[in-house]
């Protein structure tokens, strides 16, 4: 059972525990009489089990961030928020949407639920947008026919310490979206191009060559999405020691 159908059932559970014991059961107690131990762990359980699903489904989500796809942008052990309204109110669990808020722009950072196994969630960068025509050669995007410029900056310290020193450290910008990102000259993946179809995103991660991302598996659809990463609230690197200090707090571009 996943977490949003396990809370949804621990919100429906002691929600009509309680309601029960309102309705029946309290009236025919005397005033003596105790409660029910499932009754009053029902009554306290209840208030905060539905906070935290409304809090988790409709606002604002934890991550983890499990893998090096998204360097340097986002590092191995960052724990991000996403916001969940973005692009619209979806129920918990169908993952309808209900409400529609906004869409997806380029550039993004944009949590979804992987096409080949919704149960898993990615985090990519949006390249490229429903009708776009997206192309990817000698590791430069196109985006309907324009090439995504690139620029050479030089590596810190702190990425120095945690990826190859042959990689190649570049400065992008899609749409109004200024990002880095992580070449290795001696990769070569998957070129060609395609066209996004409509309600589809095409993503990439800014690691370009250790990405699993739309250049393999496809397009995401608008019903996968979960919401816009924008905050990095914990760094944990064993590696450092524990708490990566100099990481807390950054928004994520």
């Amino acid at each position: 059972m996943s977490f949003p159908a396990l809370m949804v059932t621990l919100v429906m559970v002691t929600g009509i525990i309680w309601l029960i014991d309102s309705l029946l059961w309290a009236p025919q107690r005397s005033k003596e009489s105790k409660e029910p131990l499932v009754v009053e762990y029902a009554r306290s359980f209840f208030p905060i089990i539905l906070v935290v699903l409304v809090i988790r489904s409709f606002i604002v989500e934890p991550f983890r961030i499990p893998s090096a796809s998204m360097l340097p942008t986002l590092h191995i052990g960052d724990f991000i928020l996403v916001n969940k309204f973005s692009y619209g109110i979806r129920l918990p669990v169908l993952n309808n949407k209900v409400i529609s808020i906004g869409e997806p722009e380029r550039g993004d950072v944009l949590v979804f639920r992987y096409p080949k196994n919704p149960n898993i969630d990615y985090i990519k960068r949006v390249i490229g947008l429903p009708g776009d025509k997206i192309g990817y050669f000698n590791k430069i995007i196109y985006i309907n026919g324009e090439a995504v410029i690139q620029n050479v900056e030089e590596k810190d310290a702190t990425l120095l310490a945690i990826v190859s020193a042959r990689s190649e450290l570049r400065h992008e910008q899609l749409g109004s979206i200024d990002h880095d990102i992580l070449l290795d000259p001696d990769r070569r993946l998957m070129e060609g191009e395609t066209v996004v179809p409509e309600g589809e995103y095409f993503v990439m991660g800014d690691n370009r060559d250790n990405s699993n991302d739309s250049r393999f598996w496809g397009t995401v659809p608008e019903e996968n999405l979960v919401g816009k990463a924008f905050f990095i609230w914990m760094s944990w690197d064993w590696n450092s020691g524990g708490i990566v200090w100099n990481r807390l707090g950054d928004s994520i571009n």
